[in-house]
């Protein structure tokens, strides 16, 4: 089992910028890839961005690309989301995953752990 403990959402204005964190607990953090999801009301949950379990490789999904980045701390079993330039349409509920392959994916099935979100509501 994993525990995964999101933090770091709250609103912030359009243009700016926000940092969320991922705390693990639990089986071994550095075996697992680590991958950001959000979902906001009445639309499906969608990829945001992954790192694979060294930390060497990062997928991006297309609407975040060159502003979202992933990166993680193995020592800390932390995996961070630093999102710039946000737009009112990044405002959703962004949760983390561990995936137990260990090289990241943007399918949402192969994510076997997940936390329990933390909301990002950007203003215009």
């Amino acid at each position: 089992q994993v525990q995964l403990v999101e933090s770091g959402g709250g609103l912030v204005q359009a243009g700016g910028s926000l940092k969320l964190s991922c705390a693990a607990s639990g089986r071994t953090f550095s075996n697992y890839a680590m991958g950001w999801f959000r979902q906001a009301p009445g639309k499906e949950r969608e990829f945001v961005v992954a790192i694979s379990w060294s930390g060497g490789i990062t997928y991006s999904g297309d609407s975040v690309k060159g502003r979202f980045s992933i990166s993680r701390d193995n020592i800390k079993n932390t995996v961070y989301l630093q999102m710039n330039s946000l737009r009112p349409e990044d405002t959703a509920r962004y949760y983390c995953a561990a995936d137990p392959t260990g090289w990241g994916t943007q399918a949402p099935s192969k994510y076997v752990y997940w936390g329990q979100g933390t909301q990002v509501t950007v203003s215009s």
